[in-house]
């Protein structure tokens, strides 16, 4: 057998072997979401709502821990009877919030992400439970227009014009405390444009606060890298134009 057909059937060989392992996978991962669906149901009823691909995603939130995931679950379950009472937060409990125009979205990336665009300079301290409210409404929005089959959102953090006096460390963990607990693996990617060096001092106070699956998620792009880095995973079709693109920024209330 020749060099050539020696390395072509090890890599056919490797090839199968992983995609008998990713089955394999899969299969485990389905047993154990039917496990934990069991288990959640059993300690609250209204957890039949909730479909397979929610429990997944606070199963993998915490490594296939069952058990972890699940206290997770029915704490979110608890959460959100309490702070969404009515089922969704409405525009006129957020007034405030939106009047800021600080998040819009547009566009999908190379994989079908939703592309959201959050410009952190236009920030202002409020009533952190209107900010915990925005928060919510603008996860739910965001997951409501996600197309069929995909489950997470990619966000643009641009912190241009950022100042010491758009610092909201109290807010900033609240929303942060939101999207990992109760919108776990939602994000894909987080780009932070621009980003000056004062904001280096409140990052570092915030970043032990990360959970390590969401910091692998998060990159900063040097101004000089910028368009080609966000090229790299958007179209320029669908690239908002605040960045070269052919998109116009809808705010989050109109899309």
């Amino acid at each position: 057998m020749t060099e050539e057909l020696k390395d072509g059937t090890v890599k056919a060989n490797e090839l199968q072997d992983h995609g008998s392992l990713e089955m394999e996978s899969n299969e485990i991962e389905k047993s154990k979401v039917g496990i934990m669906r069991a288990v959640v149901e059993a300690e609250d009823p209204t957890a039949k709502e909730m479909d397979d691909f929610m429990i997944r995603r606070f199963l993998r939130a915490r490594d296939q821990d069952i058990e972890k995931a699940s206290n997770l679950f029915l704490k979110y379950l608890r959460w959100r009877r309490a702070f969404v009472p009515n089922g969704s937060i409405s525009t006129s409990e957020i007034p405030n919030e939106l009047a800021h125009d600080k998040l819009f979205m547009q566009g999908l990336d190379k994989k079908g992400c939703p592309i959201v665009v959050c410009f952190g300079g236009r920030h202002r301290q409020n009533n952190i439970e209107e900010l915990r409210r925005f928060v919510v409404y603008s996860l739910d929005k965001i997951c409501s227009r996600m197309p069929g089959g995909q489950e997470k959102f990619v966000c643009i953090g641009d912190l241009e014009g950022w100042r010491y006096s758009n610092s909201d460390i109290r807010g900033y963990l609240a929303a942060l405390s939101i999207l990992q607990d109760c919108f776990p693996e939602r994000l894909g990617k987080l780009f932070i444009v621009h980003a000056p060096y004062v904001f280096m001092t409140i990052w570092k106070v915030v970043y032990p606060f990360i959970d390590s699956k969401t910091k692998k998620k998060i990159i900063f792009v040097e101004n000089k890298n910028l368009r080609s880095t966000l090229l790299n995973d958007i179209d320029e079709s669908q690239l908002p134009d605040a960045y070269g693109g052919q998109l116009p920024l809808i705010p989050i209330q109109d899309a």
